[in-house]
């Protein structure tokens, strides 16, 4: 048996970290199995579904290099990949359940549901639908035709009957058919509900495993009844785990980012998000923590997938994402940097030279060790870009008062100006040199310099601040520095 998986979203928005997962995890076991893995769109959302969030689920898709074998965009031999393209064939299959007496058609108002509710909740029973239009008559129907009501149709569920699911996470699960009541799978717009829709998709592209996120388990029965009803195999399930906040509730947006592509635009790194999202929920055999998606292809396997949530740890991103940054060179960095050095006004020409291009590198080089995504390099150009340093406070103040720092800043401009270049090894030099000639020890020659060029009494290397400023900036900030603090 050949294996073929699909990720069906809907297309109403983002693609979020737990729909990223659910594609991963379809993808993995593809790839592990020589498999094919399916994208295809459930946009029968008419009010809510866009072409614009199908297109943006797509590209987050990609950037995190989850490539699909067949569906959208990409075509095949199943399709077509949207639900809203696939009516007709809805339409067949639901005749095909009414004309076998699995389904029927249903002219109850809105009215007269909302009353059966109420009158079930009031027997402390759960609210179901308790089968009025099972056995209408054509006279019946076309009576209410004629009323003007327009039915839907209900799926017709067998009475006392244990519905069993085997759950490649969960194992056995099972569902008493008494408490589902007969569900409707066309609405009166003659739209497909998503348990029918789905269930004519995956037997006519020939699922062999769904595996999707544990809230569709109460689904599950619903869809196994059709699956039997027409007839056909029922796929392997494998309903994996919610995803948590550290404090244990559900992920949204109160926790701060929930979808892919706000991670992207902060500059996380595609290969780091696709590494922290597979251990939400999946524990490889050994102790290696990082992995390569084709690592994690061969790796994968739903009997390590947990039946308990898995936390979303922000700390945990941040180190995985720390260790690609490190591994990942200085010119590709330089392009994720960009977006955020433009959002403050640094922008270099349209054909880079090589000087910015190398001045670039070198910010970057100067920092990569101290960021944990590409965001963060705005918290650090200051140190680097500009002709006035940021204003000291406290003990970085305090710094400056000492009666030595004249001496020091003099010194220092002198040392800057007659050097040849400034460099890393030329900035280490005079910086020593300074302490010699000055008889003081590093940390009462190198504060001082630092407070100076940059406010702060902690941050990048001076042998790193100081190439990159250039030697007009930082005769400048330290000019602007002995006007303000030292008269």
């Amino acid at each position: 048996m050949k294996i073929r998986v699909r990720f069906a979203p809907s297309p109403t928005g983002p693609l979020h970290i737990g729909g990223a997962r659910s594609a991963l995890f379809n993808y993995l076991w593809a790839r592990k199995n020589k498999g094919t893995f399916i994208v295809r769109s459930e946009d029968t959302d008419l009010e809510r579904s866009s072409r614009e969030s199908e297109h943006n689920i797509l590209e987050a898709l990609r950037w995190l290099n989850i490539q699909w074998d067949e569906g959208i965009e990409v075509g095949g031999e199943n399709g077509p990949y949207r639900q809203t393209d696939r009516l007709e064939l809805y339409k067949e299959y639901t005749e095909r359940l009414i004309t076998s007496g699995h389904a029927y058609y249903c002219y109850c108002s809105e009215e007269e549901l909302e009353h059966e509710r109420e009158t079930l909740l009031a027997k402390g029973e759960t609210p179901r639908y308790m089968g009025k239009c099972r056995q209408l008559t054509p006279e019946q129907r076309a009576a209410l035709e004629l009323d003007g009501r327009k039915p839907v149709v209900r799926f017709r569920v067998p009475e006392g009957q244990a519905i069993h699911i085997s759950d490649q996470v969960r194992g056995d699960v099972v569902f008493e058919s008494d408490g589902i009541g007969d569900y409707v799978i066309v609405k009166s717009d003659g739209i497909p509900t998503y348990n029918f829709a789905v269930v004519v998709d995956d037997i006519t592209m020939s699922m062999t495993h769904v595996i999707r996120g544990e809230e569709h388990l109460s689904n599950t029965p619903r869809q196994v009844l059709i699956y039997q009803a027409l007839g056909t195999p029922v796929p392997e399930f494998a309903h994996i785990s919610l995803i948590l906040n550290t404090e244990g509730g559900k992920m949204s947006k109160r926790d701060g980012d929930t979808a892919v592509i706000d991670y992207q635009k902060k500059g996380y790194l595609p290969e780091a998000i696709v590494n922290f999202i597979a251990l939400l929920g999946w524990s490889p055999s050994g102790e290696e923590e990082f992995y390569t998606l084709d690592e994690l292809a061969e790796a994968f396997s739903l009997d390590r997938v947990s039946k308990s949530p898995a936390v979303f740890d922000r700390y945990k991103l941040d180190y995985i994402n720390t260790h690609y940054i490190k591994k990942s060179s200085p010119e590709r960095l330089v392009e994720l940097a960009l977006p955020h050095l433009e959002e403050l006004g640094i922008r270099p020409d349209e054909k880079r030279s090589d000087k910015q291009q190398q001045w670039l590198i070198g910010f970057i080089k100067a920092i990569s060790e101290k960021i944990s995504y590409m965001a963060e390099v705005k918290d650090y150009i200051h140190y680097f870009h500009g002709n006035v340093p940021l204003e000291p406070e406290g003990e970085a103040l305090e710094v400056l008062k000492g009666e030595q720092v004249p001496r020091v800043l003099e010194l220092f401009m002198e040392k800057v100006q007659s050097s040849e270049q400034l460099s890393g090894e030329t900035v280490k030099v005079l910086l020593k040199q300074m302490t010699k000639e000055l008889k003081l020890g590093g940390k009462f020659v190198y504060m001082p310099v630092r407070v100076a060029l940059t406010g702060q009494m902690h941050g990048p290397e001076l042998y790193d601040i100081i190439p990159l400023l250039g030697l007009e900036n930082v005769l400048e900030r330290i000019r602007v520095t002995k006007v303000r603090y030292l008269g």
